[in-house]
């Protein structure tokens, strides 16, 4: 069973791997701490009553100091069970993301339903399988601040400055573009061999309806953008195991990947107390440059019982570098689940 559990794990990610793929969204480099921003079918995932998570990310902040790219998101999520083999998640999600110093913010919130069926083993035995399929609906609404930008008319070239009192000579009228509805749509499946062994594979699209998202009377639509993601655990002692993944992004014309891996260590007593550590790299596929790596991230991660609370840093590998010394983005995760006030009957992998 071991053998095939590798063999399975190593194929699954040598496939992700070789599709490298930068994405128009914002995304979190803990991308596997933000279940139901990666995919819809997340819902519900998880052992306990309920799960609450909350992330935050902050990037360039080296380049634009107290005004730099900002990602905050959390979410609620909870499951119930129809029967033996089949449950029902339920949750929310709201994301906000500023970008520099124009305020561009985008406000999203969704609601997102799971429908989980047991396919082989049972709660009690090695061997188990779950597939997942999840929706989500939400709206969304993007802002920006046209006081904060400059243009050509702006410029006065006698003194070498711009006047921001100048006419813009733009037709800006409206700050805010109308509120817009938004549909993502995943699956997931994954397989349980035993206790900290096993591995998933995922999907999802979002924006399936291509949303106007136009400041303007115009058109201006989303992008579709599809994730495959996809990972494991396998023990490599009785206290260490390793948790490879990898997530495969691509929206419009561009793409991005982060694959890697955290190595755990749990003390395996009653009252569990974990530590993982870890590297990844994320990959973009530029039009100009085509694949380079963008930046290596470093991960510590601590598990207290319910508690799940991580932190990682980017380190620039770019020609960006030049500019930031390597100073990336910093990002925290907090997660919390609420234990179970009976035992359940869905087992769920540890991402």
């Amino acid at each position: 069973m071991k053998n095939t559990f590798t063999l399975y794990l190593t194929a699954f990610l040598l496939f992700a791997i070789v599709q490298i793929a930068q994405a128009q969204d914002p995304r979190f480099a803990q991308f596997y701490a933000s279940p139901l921003n990666l995919n819809p079918a997340m819902t519900g995932v998880f052992e306990g009553q309920f799960r609450a998570v909350a992330n935050y990310r902050e990037l360039y902040g080296s380049i634009l100091g107290n005004e730099p790219f900002r990602t905050l998101s959390a979410s609620f999520d909870t499951r119930q069970e129809l029967n033996r083999t089949t449950h029902a998640g339920f949750g929310v999600n709201l994301l906000r993301d500023a970008a520099g110093v124009s305020n561009f913010n985008r406000q999203t919130g969704a609601v997102s339903a799971s429908l989980m069926k047991q396919l082989s083993g049972s709660r009690y035995r090695a061997g188990s399988q779950f597939l997942i399929a999840g929706a989500q609906l939400g709206v969304g609404q993007q802002d920006i601040n046209w006081n904060k930008l400059w243009f050509s008319n702006q410029y006065d070239e006698v003194n070498g400055a711009i006047n921001f009192n100048d006419p813009s000579g733009e037709a800006f009228v409206e700050n805010s573009s109308n509120m817009y509805l938004d549909f993502n749509a995943g699956a997931l499946w994954y397989a349980l061999f035993d206790e900290r062994q096993s591995i998933y594979f995922g999907a999802a699209i979002h924006h399936l309806n291509n949303p106007n998202i136009a400041f303007l009377d115009q058109q201006s639509r989303l992008p579709s953008r599809w994730v495959v993601h996809m990972g494991g655990e396998l023990p490599l002692n009785n206290e260490l195991s390793i948790l490879p993944a990898v997530a495969v992004m691509g929206q419009g014309p561009s793409m991005s990947t982060t694959a890697g891996a955290n190595f755990r260590y749990t003390n395996r007593e009653w009252r569990e107390l974990a530590m993982r550590v870890g590297a990844w790299a994320h990959v973009v596929n530029r039009l100009d440059s085509g694949f380079s790596m963008d930046a290596i991230t470093a991960t510590a991660i601590l598990e207290l019982e319910d508690w799940n609370l991580g932190f990682s840093y980017d380190i620039t590998t770019s020609s960006l570098i030049n500019a930031n010394n390597g100073r990336g983005a910093f990002e925290v995760s907090l997660i919390y689940i609420h234990p179970a006030k009976t035992r359940v009957r869905m087992s769920c992998p540890n991402f």
